[in-house]
């Protein structure tokens, strides 16, 4: 008998395991975000709207939140820019940013000992995770 693959795992299933009422705006809002990686709130809203048709502004929004504090998206708020949400989320991976046009790519953290875990001085934290950003150009830009 030939093993067969494990079914992908659908929005749906991602919503439910975390205890969320499946919701068409939730459903295609985990879409939109898992197609546009690191999308704006607008990028969302563009594309929520191009599958459902009319949906408030407020509705992807309060959507978002919800996704967000459910850890089914990650919101990252790199200086200057717009809050863009991601799919990639429990792991402690950084953000690269052009200064230029924006573009935002995924650096994978320190292997081992991560050093960006260990402050100075914690004032008593407990440090579960680091945000770290990096900043340069991308390679179209600093051609």
């Amino acid at each position: 008998m030939t093993p067969t693959a494990p079914a992908a795992v659908t929005p749906e299933d991602l919503l439910r395991g975390a205890g969320l009422r499946v919701t068409a705006p939730r459903v295609a809002a985990l879409r939109a975000v898992g197609e546009s990686q690191h999308a704006t709130a607008d990028d969302v809203l563009s594309s929520v709207r191009a599958e459902l048709g009319t949906v408030s502004v407020q509705a992807v929004y309060d959507v978002l939140h919800a996704l967000t504090d459910a850890a089914l998206l990650r919101r990252i708020e790199p200086a200057g820019h717009p809050a863009r949400y991601e799919r990639r989320t429990g792991d402690n991976h950084h953000h690269i940013v052009c200064r230029s046009c924006g573009a935002i790519g995924d650096v994978d953290c320190s292997v081992g000992h991560a050093p960006c875990l260990t402050p100075s001085d914690d004032h008593g934290f407990v440090v579960e995770t680091a945000e770290v950003t990096y900043w340069g150009l991308c390679p179209d830009c600093s051609a």
